[in-house]
């Protein structure tokens, strides 16, 4: 199978971080994207005593921020990547208010949806030159409690409705898996492949949340009994980066049993799609927009 090189975002702790260390000792060369440079370092360390693999190197990236994006795309150590999994997000039930990126966007909206966008079609070039590149964007098993969600294309970021986080985040969710699809179908005469993964109830560190109230945390202690481990869950990021099974399949969405599921009918229908990407669009930096890069390199 050969070296791969992985880019994961979001590694400094929870299932990112699982995924590093496994791919770090299955031989792999890791790429670990991460917000803060104190735990980035500090999660690296782990990463590399625990995996026994220096081929680990951590890459500060902020997933909300336009400008980290591309400075960290331009600073990378290497022409060629393999896997770029798009773990990172914004989920803080705590907050109550929305918070805006440097470039003045709501964060769920920026981290989930745009900033994904944004760092695959930075990265399409270097994913090109892998023998078999692949995309793997992550969505939530929640999202099967709202199968009547809609994309709110007016108002991505509820701007002038009522904010929540849980809004937000199956929002921004629901558009990744759109993403995917839209991908898959761009690439389609590539060697790359785009696949989105459907996380169940994993185990949180509640220390990540030092705001959230008493409540809280009792429903998720409650929770976490019927939750699965990050590395347990790491095992499908593991299978869908490595497994030579699967170098021909794209557009597809996977369970944590490493099967294929199936998203509403409104995620996968094409005018819905189509939508949704170019409101998208209109968010990227000037030189990207109207499919930019994408219609470039693709």
């Amino acid at each position: 199978m050969g070296e791969k090189i992985c880019l994961i975002t979001g590694a400094n702790a929870g299932i990112g971080k699982a995924a590093a260390i496994q791919l770090a000792q299955a031989g792999h060369h890791v790429l670990m994207g991460c917000r803060n440079k104190d735990r980035g370092i500090a999660a690296l360390d782990e990463v590399q005593a625990v995996s026994g693999s220096q081929r680990v190197e951590l890459v500060l990236l902020d997933m909300a921020s336009q400008q980290s994006i591309q400075t960290a795309v331009a600073n990378l150590t290497t022409d060629r990547l393999d896997v770029l999994i798009h773990n990172a997000a914004e989920f803080d039930l705590s907050r109550k208010e929305p918070a805006y990126s440097p470039e003045n966007i709501e964060t769920v909206w920026a981290t989930n949806h745009l900033g994904p966008v944004l760092l695959t079609a930075l990265a399409i070039d270097r994913l090109k030159a892998s023998r078999q590149g692949r995309v793997i964007t992550i969505a939530s098993k929640g999202l099967i409690l709202y199968p009547f969600l809609r994309i709110n294309f007016n108002d991505p970021e509820f701007g002038k409705g009522a904010f929540t986080v849980e809004k937000a985040y199956y929002h921004s969710k629901l558009a990744q898996v759109m993403f995917t699809y839209w991908l898959a179908e761009n690439l389609k005469d590539t060697k790359i492949t785009a696949n989105c993964i459907r996380v169940t109830n994993v185990r949180i560190d509640i220390r990540r949340y030092p705001h959230l109230s008493q409540t809280m945390k009792w429903m998720y202690g409650i929770k976490s009994r019927f939750s699965i481990t990050p590395e347990a869950m790491a095992k499908t990021y593991t299978y869908l980066a490595t497994d030579e099974t699967l170098s021909p399949v794209s557009g597809q969405y996977f369970d944590e049993n490493n099967r294929i599921v199936s998203s509403s009918a409104y995620s996968r229908n094409p005018q819905n799609i189509q939508a949704l990407m170019e409101r998208t669009m209109g968010y990227l930096p000037a030189h990207l927009r109207n499919g930019g890069l994408f219609k470039g390199s693709i």
